[in-house]
């Protein structure tokens, strides 16, 4: 599945989609709602893409979890997350048998389980293309031969703006402020 451009913000409900990368900020669209708002620096943000399961033997990545439901399911919805723990802890051990039973809680179940229907109900569970990784825009399989040749790199800029000084002719100066005309300048009478 392509999970890469949807996430979960700790102590918000729902998934959320990633629109842009702000200053100090991340913009958001809730898929539910479809309201936009910002998720500052401070918030812990997960993507889903990098969120794995624990089993006995290495984490499996939340995305061969939701290809294994969705195979088990023809495509369909699992479950709903609200079901009885007993029954979601038995579904969830067909998908990943070998999931840790001490580290995976029924409140991760119930996210999983409530992540994959929801991404299921907008369409948006999107097998990962195998094919589509090593065949370029020609359809033409990527061998050597065809690949195109990396582009050389340029030269960096330097940065910030280029400062113009203006350089004054001597012996002219500027009007004095009227703190300096008061001090030693000739009084009129």
């Amino acid at each position: 599945m392509k999970l890469k451009d949807f996430m979960s913000i700790s102590g918000e409900h729902g998934l959320y989609k990633f629109i842009a990368q702000g200053r100090n900020a991340i913009i958001v669209e809730h898929l539910e709602t479809g309201k936009r708002s910002t998720a500052q620096g401070s918030a812990k943000v997960s993507s889903l893409e990098d969120i794995s399961i624990f089993t006995e033997t290495e984490d499996l990545p939340l995305a061969k979890v939701f290809d294994r439901i969705y195979e088990k399911e023809n495509g369909g919805a699992a479950p709903d997350y609200k079901s009885d723990p007993e029954v979601l802890k038995k579904y969830f051990s067909e998908i990943v048998p070998d999931y840790d039973r001490e580290r995976v809680y029924n409140s991760d179940i119930k996210k999983v389980i409530l992540w994959y229907n929801t991404l299921h109900q907008y369409n948006l569970l999107l097998k990962d293309d195998p094919e589509e990784e090593t065949k370029d825009s020609k359809g033409e399989e990527k061998t050597e031969e065809n690949t195109p040749a990396p582009k050389a790199e340029k030269p960096a800029k330097a940065k910030g703006k280029q400062v113009e000084k203006k350089v004054r002719p001597a012996g002219k100066t500027e009007s004095k402020s009227a703190a300096t005309r008061s001090k030693g300048g000739p009084k009129a009478k």
